[in-house]
């Protein structure tokens, strides 16, 4: 990946748009994630220019992509499989059915989550079967122990759900990607949040691990740079099941609200925090655990309690919701599913700009595809870019996750953070 991102950390850190924050990545992951001026590039590859596209006609390409998901079908995320596997699985059919020249051959593995191997098991077999790219995992932990063993293995990873700023500087030899903001601006967000709602004095309960204490910092540095004061974090590990000590520890500190940086732990913390007393409104959550619990509360339990989730609302775009459906009927949440839709998009589109289905060759024109030149012919599907990329045109990908535009270390540029609020059935709405 050649260095196009840089121009784009002089831009404003913060824009707020039709009541959505919108940040420029670049500028906080560069300079937060470096130490130097000098600081290379994560790859060593230069990516691919518009004179690089191979402008072979649509119906003469030929190509059979093997991709492979390290998704959670179990594990402390796994609400978030569902929505991310027909992400996925949608935009394949959308691929497979515009009859272009690729066609994608899917294997879904199992993520798992960091209290067991099941991660690594998955990798193995996926690149037995020759996967060049594999989409996952979810949990920026899970992807951790993964990482080198597909990089290594010249095969892209490409991530819809990692937010932990370590991945930004990672020598993954440019092979890793996401179309996930990093959780400097998550916490820049929710920090923010907690203070403009009144709050002087905040307590934490999170998961020690990458994206956990990642999280809790930022959030830490945002609040406290809003004039609040963080009173108590407490950190609990990956398959603990009693957090009694972390509630008591947090609780005795008296905070005004406490934010948990969490899995599906939250299904325990939550209502033994309520029912010790403290304000279920006072309750700040995350995309970790920023879910439906109409079935596991009581009603009303967390009513009016807020939390932060990366990207855009599905709600308001248009007929995706449900095309999801289409794919799996069962679906209640759609988090991250427009990150995985477009990391299957991309691919392909990094794919037929090369004409090769080589794991090198996708990581090549990643960027390229996205934007991140700073020039190309807006495409928002599939099928306009590869008929675009057929004539040797270059293109800019927008896709339903939001503008995307990758920077040299594969993060995206721009994020949007959303606001959700809980109501008295324990489901979540966007409120900014």
């Amino acid at each position: 990946m050649s260095v196009f991102a840089k121009a784009s950390a002089s831009r404003s850190a913060r824009a707020v748009v039709t009541g959505v924050a919108i940040f420029g990545v670049s500028a906080l992951l560069l300079t937060g994630c470096s130490t130097s001026e000098s600081t290379p590039a994560a790859s060593e590859e230069p990516a691919a220019t518009s004179s690089d596209v191979n402008p072979v006609e649509a119906g003469d390409r030929d190509l059979a992509l093997k991709v492979g998901t390290i998704l959670p079908q179990s594990g402390g995320l796994a609400f978030l499989g569902p929505p991310e596997e027909a992400g996925v699985q949608l935009a394949i059919n959308e691929v497979n059915d515009a009859g272009l020249g690729i066609d994608i051959e899917a294997i879904l593995r199992d993520s798992g989550d960091t209290t067991t191997d099941t991660a690594t098991v998955s990798v193995t077999d996926l690149l037995s079967q020759k996967v060049t790219a594999i989409i996952g995992a979810a949990s920026s932990g899970v992807s951790k122990t993964v990482i080198d063993q597909i990089t290594g293995a010249g095969v892209v990873q490409f991530s819809p759900a990692n937010t932990s700023a370590d991945f930004t500087s990672y020598d993954d030899k440019g092979l890793y990607w996401r179309t996930a903001p990093s959780d400097l601006l998550q916490g820049e967000v929710l920090g923010n949040q907690i203070a403009e709602d009144g709050n002087s004095t905040l307590g934490l309960i999170v998961l020690n691990d990458s994206y956990g204490t990642g999280l809790a910092d930022s959030t830490t540095a945002a609040f406290e740079a809003a004039g609040g004061e963080v009173v108590a974090t407490s950190l609990f590990n990956e398959g603990d099941a009693n957090f009694a000590a972390q509630i008591a520890e947090v609780t005795a500190a008296n905070p005004d609200a406490i934010a948990l940086i969490t899995f599906d732990q939250a299904k325990v913390i939550t209502p033994s925090l309520v029912g010790g007393g403290f304000p279920g409104d006072k309750l700040y959550f995350v995309d970790g655990n920023l879910a439906d619990y109409s079935a596991d509360f009581a009603p009303g339990l967390v009513e009016g309690s807020k939390g932060t989730l990366p990207g855009l609302d599905v709600a308001t775009l248009g007929d995706f919701t449900e095309r999801l459906l289409e794919v799996d009927p069962t679906l209640t949440d759609y988090s991250y599913a427009a990150e995985s839709y477009d990391a299957v998009i991309l691919i392909a589109l990094a794919a037929y700009a090369a004409n090769d289905v080589s794991g090198e060759s996708i990581a090549k024109y990643l960027q390229q595809v996205s934007g991140g030149s700073g020039e190309g012919t807006k495409v928002t599907d599939f099928k306009s870019g590869a008929e675009a990329l057929a004539k040797g045109e270059q293109i800019d990908y927008d896709g339903y996750s939001g503008p995307i535009t990758f920077d040299e270390n594969g993060d995206p540029t721009d994020a949007t953070i959303g606001i959700y609020q809980y109501g008295a059935d324990n489901t979540y709405a966007r409120i900014n």
